[in-house]
C-alpha cells in the first residue's frame, strides 16, 4: 500500500507576491533578504513599511499552508453537512455529458493500434505547440455544472481558495466532486490520451489529481500571471460564462529563459479544454468584461515525481497528507515508491 504526500518544499518555495509578479522561497528572514531584497527593490518595493509588508503576507502564506489540510477538512466537513446540492447529477460522471467528439478520441486511444500520430490526426488543432484543444463537455452539461458552482458560490458554505495565484475559485475536493466526477475523468478518459500525447511527462503513470475552478470577472481576479503548474499534465477547460478577451498565452518549459521564449496566444473556448504539461509556462491576459469560469485539472504521476519534485527541483523530502496530497507516494514501510 501507498499513500500520497506533499514535498516539503510547499511550505517554502514558490510563495506569489501579487503586488510585485514574483515568486519567492521562504526559509528564514536572513535568506530572504539576501536573495530578494535588492530585486524587491528593483521592482518598487524601497521602503521599511513596504518591505515589512510584503515580510508580513509571506509569513501568513507559510502559515496558511501549514494548516491547509486541518482546514480543508473542516471546510469539507462543513459543506457536507450543510449545503444542498441544485444538480446532484453533475457530482456522477456519465458519458452522455462528454461531447462526442470527445468520446471518439478517447476510444481511439484506448484501442489496441492507438499510436501518438493517429491521435494527432484526431485533435486537428494543436493550439501551441504541445498544446491541444478540443472539446470535453456538452454545452448543457457546463451549463448545469456552472449553475452548480454558482449556487455554491452563493451559498454561506465555507470556502476554500485554489492557490496563492487565484483568489476567486473553488476546491471541488472540498465540494465532493473528486470521487464521481474527476477521478473517472482523469482515470477513464484522460489518462488514456496523456499516454499517447505526453509520454515523456509521466502522462501514462497518472495516479492523482488537484482539480479546481477558478473565476475571473471585472472587480475580482481579471488575469494569471506566467508561471507553471504544479503538475505533469494540466487540462484546463472553459465552463463559461459570456466575456470578452482573456486569452490565453504559452511560451516554453519553465528550464528556458524567458529571452529565449516566445508566446502564442490562445483563444479559449466554452466547453473546449486546453491540455498543456504542467512545466509550460503560460498565463491569461485580462478579460475586458463579463465573468469567465474555468475547471483546471492538475494531473500528477508519483512515478515521475517522486523521483524530482518539479517545484524546488530536488529529490522531494516526502511528509504525510491528507487524500492526494501533492502527488508523491510513500510506501508503508517508508520508503520512497521510485518504481
Amino acid at each position: 500500500m501507498q499513500r500520497f504526500c506533499t514535498c516539503s518544499c510547499y511550505y517554502t518555495d514558490n510563495i506569489f507576491l501579487e503586488q510585485y509578479k514574483l515568486h519567492v522561497r521562504f526559509t528564514s528572514e536572513e535568506q530572504f533578504n539576501t536573495e530578494y531584497q535588492h530585486i524587491l527593490q528593483s521592482l518598487g518595493c524601497t521602503t521599511d513599511t513596504q518591505y515589512n509588508a510584503v515580510l508580513e503576507k509571506i509569513r501568513a502564506e507559510v502559515e496558511r499552508r501549514r494548516d491547509l489540510s486541518a482546514q480543508s477538512a473542516k471546510r469539507k466537513s462543513i459543506i457536507r453537512e450543510t449545503y444542498k446540492p441544485l444538480h446532484q447529477h453533475v457530482y456522477s460522471l456519465q458519458e452522455s455529458y462528454l461531447a462526442p467528439e470527445f468520446v471518439e478520441i478517447v476510444k481511439y486511444s484506448r484501442g489496441d493500434g492507438a499510436s501518438t500520430d493517429g491521435m494527432l490526426e484526431l485533435i486537428t488543432i494543436e493550439a501551441a505547440p504541445r498544446v491541444y484543444r478540443f472539446p470535453v463537455f456538452t454545452q448543457e452539461f457546463c451549463n448545469d455544472l456552472l449553475e452548480e458552482l454558482e449556487h455554491f458560490e452563493h451559498s454561506e458554505a465555507p470556502k476554500g481558495r485554489p492557490n496563492t495565484m487565484n483568489n476567486y475559485g473553488i476546491l471541488l475536493n472540498e465540494l465532493g466532486f473528486d470521487e464521481g466526477l474527476i477521478a473517472p475523468l482523469r482515470e477513464l478518459y484522460l489518462k488514456p490520451l496523456c499516454a499517447l500525447l505526453y509520454p515523456d511527462c509521466g502522462g501514462k503513470w497518472l495516479d492523482s489529481h488537484k482539480a479546481f475552478i477558478v473565476k475571473y470577472a471585472l472587480g475580482e481576479d481579471l488575469d494569471l500571471s506566467y508561471h507553471y503548474d504544479n503538475a505533469e499534465v494540466t487540462l484546463n477547460l472553459s465552463l463559461g460564462k459570456h466575456f470578452t478577451e482573456g486569452n490565453l498565452y504559452f511560451g516554453d518549459m519553465r528550464q528556458v529563459p524567458l529571452s529565449e521564449t516566445e508566446c502564442v496566444e490562445v483563444e479559449h473556448h466554452v466547453t473546449e479544454a486546453l491540455l498543456h504539461r504542467g512545466q509550460q509556462m503560460h498565463g491569461a491576459l485580462p478579460i475586458t468584461s463579463g465573468c469567465r469560469w474555468n475547471l483546471v485539472i492538475w494531473m500528477r504521476a508519483s512515478r515521475q515525481r517522486n523521483r524530482l519534485c518539479p517545484m524546488c527541483d530536488r529529490t522531494p523530502r516526502l511528509q504525510p497528507s491528507d487524500g492526494y496530497g501533492d502527488g508523491f507516494t510513500q510506501e508503508d514501510a517508508g520508503l520512497c515508491a521510485l518504481t
